[in-house]
């Protein structure tokens, strides 16, 4: 009883503490710092292997999220639902990858491949192409905009389409919370790569920064010099990343903006190696999360309550003042708009990745996972080239084929997978025990069970619908649709903007900056007095751009 009136009281006061921060602070400014490829493998987690001073100080003066899961294991599908605080599957955009959506292209750039060699699992010829959501589905980052935020992204967008003209102010290399106008708050996000999963065999003959004999070595992997070496290269790039964070905040603090400012610090899914990358149970969705509010609120905080990565679109909106919409799945967990219903459960999904066509399931409830895999006849780890490039990789799959393996390591190299797997992470954090088929777990087995399949039901799980009539569907005849042109329409002093796609948004400039990259976005009729002549286009989400269209007044 104690305990639930502990917890009953910490959640009042985060309540509290987030409506408070919001009266005090207007149109706070928000930054992202959006990493690559790690689990929570830092002092901030309890893991002491590396020093990692910049993060630490933002644990200390932050709230720490102990139990935070991307919802795929993989950058672009989990991306995809970071941006649209939606779940992949429930968007078409949860095979890995579509097309060549890393960065974002100009509309008129934005071309694809028909054939690439990659398969479906009926084994059709899957094209390049940019997933259509259905059209009410936004990127959240044009909310911000329509509220008066300035937002940048340096670089990487990777969502599975190519995102909006409108969704940034600035995005690139170059773009820069530096460049907005006086006195507009901003919504910036940095990311860094140095922790990629390419980084480990990229960067191989680099100075070693890690304490190869003070390393935290996998169960499912065996302790041998190749494993050592790339688990260190793990970690010493970490010791890189919290550098590089730290060259960012000092920006700020040299600004003056450190105390007007949130900070986020993510990644996108859990480590690059084998069992991690890509998994769809804990080793492969827990990620490290920490938020720092301005001037010591909260600071020190840890919350063990259940968010996922798709949280973070509703939690921004809600910290800048904006009412969350009622469509996304992702829930607030900060700001005035903190959903009161927390998730009970967390889910995630594996489908193709690149080459390698796979379906699996599961569900977290921050101690258990339960696994459910479609495709059981396919081993656990599967060939795929990308992922080959590193060395211990390379080395467990000749050890393997020479039937070297021995414990977790074995395990995990399973020829064929069971239908159900659980795991307590409790006593078995690697998750290489599986209970599923134990008389003493049934319960929790059918309770995990029970909760995956109402999900499915829920969201409309599309993993179901094999790749290539997927895309037909949202490309009919595999061509990808074309968002209308922009109508003008007088009505009295007022001009009215109107485009007849579904879903579609409004981008336009006026006079001097017709031609520039920068759009504004339509909100509304513009009084007629206000411009001299005016350019609009629009776009719904994985359709083609529209022409652009011009009236002069």
């Amino acid at each position: 009883m104690k305990i639930k009136v502990t917890l009953l009281l910490f959640f009042i006061l985060l309540i509290d503490h987030s409506v408070l921060f919001a009266q005090k602070i207007e149109r706070p400014n928000i930054l992202w710092i959006s990493v690559e490829d790690i689990s929570p493998l830092l002092e901030a987690y309890g893991d002491k292997t590396v020093k990692t001073p910049t993060i630490d100080w933002l644990a200390k003066e932050g709230i720490t999220f102990t139990n935070a899961f991307a919802t795929a294991g993989v950058c672009a599908p989990s991306r995809s639902s970071i941006i649209t605080g939606m779940y992949p599957v429930s968007i078409g955009t949860h095979n890995m990858r579509t097309g060549p959506h890393y960065a974002y292209r100009e509309p008129e750039e934005e071309t694809y491949k028909t054939y690439r060699s990659l398969k479906d699992i009926r084994g059709r010829n899957v094209p390049e192409y940019a997933a259509v959501p259905p059209p009410h589905v936004k990127v959240f980052t044009e909310y911000l905009r329509l509220a008066g935020y300035f937002t940048s992204n340096a670089i990487k967008t990777d969502y599975q389409f190519n995102p909006p003209f409108t969704a940034w102010d600035e995005i690139g290399k170059n773009a820069h919370y530096k460049n907005r106008d006086k006195g507009q708050p901003f919504f910036a996000v940095f990311n860094f790569e140095i922790t990629h999963e390419s980084k480990v065999f990229m960067k191989k003959k680099d100075p070693m920064l890690a304490d190869l004999q003070n390393l935290k070595i996998p169960s499912y992997f065996p302790d041998i010099p190749e494993v050592r070496q790339d688990v260190g290269r793990v970690y010493s790039n970490i010791i890189e990343l919290d550098q590089q964070i730290g060259k960012l905040l000092d920006e700020l603090r040299n600004e003056k903006l450190l105390d007007k400012t949130i900070i986020f610090f993510w990644s996108d899914h859990g480590g690059p190696l084998l069992r991690q990358k890509r998994a769809v149970g804990n080793s492969g969705l827990r990620v490290p999360l920490i938020v720092r509010l301005p001037n010591g609120t909260m600071a020190g905080t840890k919350v063990s309550e259940i968010v996922s990565l798709m949280d973070l679109g509703p939690t921004t909106l809600s910290l800048a003042g904006i009412t969350p919409p009622t469509y996304m799945h992702g829930k607030a967990f900060l700001g005035p708009f903190k959903n009161k219903d927390p998730h009970r459960y967390t889910f995630g999904s594996a489908d193709r990745f690149d080459e390698a066509a796979d379906m699996s399931r599961s569900v977290i409830d921050g101690r258990f996972v339960y696994i459910r895999n479609f495709r059981p006849e396919l081993p656990l780890i599967y060939r795929n080239t990308y992922r080959e490039q590193i060395d211990m990789t390379r080395k467990l799959i000749e050890m393997n084929q020479q039937g070297q393996l021995t414990g977790g390591a074995l395990y995990i190299f399973m020829p064929t997978k069971p239908e159900e797997e659980l795991y307590d992470l409790a006593s078995d954090p690697y998750e290489i025990h599986n209970l599923a088929y134990l008389p003493n777990h049934q319960s929790k087995l059918s309770e995990m069970r029970s909760a995956l399949s109402a999900w499915q039901g829920e969201i409309g799980d599309l993993g179901f619908i094999p790749e290539y009539d997927l895309v037909n569907m949202m490309w009919p005849g595999m061509i990808q649709p074309e968002t209308k042109k922009v109508d003008f329409e007088k009505t009295g002093n007022k001009l009215l903007l109107t485009c007849i796609t579904q879903g579609a948004t409004i981008g336009y400039q006026i006079d001097d900056e017709i031609g520039s990259k920068r759009w504004r976005i339509y909100n509304g009729p513009l009084p007629i007095t206000s411009y001299r002549k005016i350019a609009a286009r629009a776009v719904r989400i994985g359709y083609k751009t529209s022409a652009i269209s011009s009236f002069e007044g």
